[in-house]
């Protein structure tokens, strides 16, 4: 089965491929209308969605296809205690592709051991997103043209950011990337990330102020704070770094600044008027890069190389947003990273 459900199962030529689809359909939509006639795109999302969402359906309709799916679990039978994976087998039953957005992680690879058609991460609580981090590559590359070499700001939650993780997990593939974390001590990037990104072979630099950094960016991606996923959300606007059109004086003339939106308050209104702010052009890129995913999920070989183990070794993940807490009939699986072992579904390591 061809899911999609982290960028660690693609090769760089297998998103290269993806993403010169992508331009070319940018280049001219037309000629591909009716690549999908016929075949249905379902979307269930437990968690609220509008670029994600859309984007997929308006891809699948502009493909010639249809779609299916519901945006509020209230209004379909989870509502009436219905498990996850039953929804799962039913909703992946009507489908050619089933796109799938839950507030827990590992929620996406849970489904693709019950779905009967491929499989698309669309957000699974803050582990990953991997169709927004295309859409993101796509739209560096459409403005800078390559992704080595550049200096990439990274700012405001970096600790509860899906896009955020998904991003950096794959643009350290590259050479000679510098990262600036730029965010305040509650949403500082996780440790086993930074690692990551030192034994890549690039580096990152640590900030709690864009005016410190920006002059030296090509790429600035900004985040909210994702009030959703703590508990104590508490006095967070403190936490906030601003961009205002004050601040991007300061910035190169050729930056770019991305946000996988929706945003809050951590950009200007006034920013939207400034060439450099290229958020709602990545927005719409959304829509070509999902329309080549579509495509060209029929056509890779077998992209979910995710390799689990399953064994009785009585572990129990301590993620406490892992779909595993909630959904006690899957199956324990496992993952090995060195020499420690990690949940195969949200890739805590739990040993």
């Amino acid at each position: 089965m061809k899911h999609i459900l982290d960028l660690d199962d693609f090769s760089i030529e297998e998103v290269n491929l993806i993403v010169k689809t992508a331009f070319e359909i940018k280049k001219k939509p037309e000629k591909f209308s009716d690549s999908m006639k016929g075949k249905i795109l379902a979307t269930i999302f437990f968690e609220p969605s509008t670029r994600t969402q859309f984007s997929f359906q308006t891809a699948m309709y502009k493909l010639g296809g249809h779609t299916i799916g519901f945006s509020n679990s209230l209004n379909s039978s989870v509502s009436k205690g219905e498990n996850f994976k039953d929804t799962v087998k039913v909703v992946s039953s009507y489908a050619d592709i089933l796109v799938i957005r839950h507030f827990l992680e590992g929620s996406s690879f849970a489904a693709s051991l019950f779905s009967s058609c491929p499989v698309f991460n669309a957000g699974d609580g803050a582990h990953l997103h991997p169709t927004q981090t295309i859409t993101d590559v796509f739209t560096i590359l459409e403005k800078k043209k390559e992704l080595n070499n550049l200096k990439i700001g990274i700012c405001g939650d970096l600790k509860f950011g899906r896009a955020v993780n998904s991003l950096i997990k794959f643009l350290i593939r590259y050479e000679k990337i510098t990262f600036y974390l730029i965010s305040n001590e509650n949403f500082k990037l996780s440790e086993s990330l930074k690692e990551k990104i030192l034994n890549s072979g690039n580096s990152f630099k640590e900030a709690s102020s864009l005016e410190d950094v920006i002059e030296k960016l090509d790429v600035l991606y900004m985040t909210r704070i994702q009030k959703e996923r703590f508990k104590d959300k508490g006095n967070v606007e403190k936490d906030l770094i601003l961009l205002n059109e004050k601040v991007l004086k300061y910035a190169k003339e050729d930056l770019i600044v991305l946000h996988p939106l929706p945003r809050t308050d951590e950009i200007s209104i006034k920013v939207d008027e400034d060439k450099r702010a290229k958020y709602f052009t990545q927005a719409l890129n959304g829509v070509f890069v999902r329309m080549a995913l579509i495509l060209e999920t029929f056509k890779l070989n077998n992209i979910n190389k995710k390799e689990y183990f399953e064994e009785k070794l009585n572990l129990s993940c301590h993620n406490e947003t892992c779909i595993t807490k909630y959904e006690r009939y899957l199956p324990k699986l496992y993952k090995k990273q060195g020499e420690n072992i990690l949940c195969g579904y949200c890739d805590n390591v739990i040993k």
